[in-house]
């Protein structure tokens, strides 16, 4: 019989205290997908959905300064 393996559940970077802010682009790169620019889901990030959002929010205030673009 085949044993499953359970996923280890990822831990929300925020909340262990490393925050998310538009002006640093590099961290905002970790919730965007390489091919057409996306914000990640909270199930590939591991974010909680609380972070989730401030995360979503950054993400389109640096969209919007041209810190990053809207479209690879």
């Amino acid at each position: 019989m085949a044993e499953f393996r359970r996923k280890k559940k990822k831990v929300c970077q925020m909340c262990a205290g490393k925050p998310v802010d538009y002006k640093n682009v590099e961290v905002i790169k970790k919730y965007i997908s390489n091919d057409k620019g996306r914000i990640l889901q909270r199930r590939i990030t591991g974010a909680c959905a609380e972070h989730q959002r401030h995360i979503a929010n950054e993400i389109k205030k640096a969209r919007f300064m041209g810190l990053i673009p809207f479209v690879k």
